[in-house]
């Protein structure tokens, strides 16, 4: 395998307790490559007087035939439950002699949480840089 750079596009991997079923993703993918489940569960949160409905995820698959590697399903999910991981050796690649290359190319949920534990972490802050606008607004008050 070739040396890549160490935030080269691979795969898509899912944090799945980030995920919140907002489908920004699934709208936003211009290939339609996302499918994604869900239903809804009554839950009486503690302190709170009525129960409350939250989404719970039931199937996230990438279907990798249909995938441009555009990254704008990574780019818009608000709540960073998509990440790119650098492995280049998953299933649906195929092998040489061709097999398994279309047979394999839908990966559900499972295989996408694993790709979670390869995502390198974000490179540094420039030192040098401008502080963030909401930073720069509490800098001149104390203890803020």
């Amino acid at each position: 395998m070739t040396d890549l750079p160490p935030r080269t596009r691979g795969v898509i991997a899912l944090l799945e307790q980030n995920c919140t079923v907002c489908m920004i993703c699934a709208r936003e993918c211009p290939d339609w490559c996302l499918h994604i489940t869900s239903h809804t569960e009554t839950v009486q949160e503690p302190g709170s007087k009525r129960p409350r409905q939250r989404n719970v995820l039931d199937r996230f698959a990438i279907d990798y035939g249909q995938c441009l590697y555009c990254g704008i399903c990574v780019e818009v999910c608000p709540f960073d439950a998509l990440h790119w991981a650098p492995d280049f050796d998953y299933p649906g690649t195929g092998t040489p002699d061709g097999s398994g290359a279309v047979a394999e190319l839908v990966h559900e949920r499972p295989a996408l949480g694993e790709w979670v534990a390869a995502v390198p972490p974000p490179p540094p802050l420039d030192p040098a840089a401008e502080p963030a606008p909401e930073a720069a607004q509490r800098g001149g008050r104390p203890g803020r």
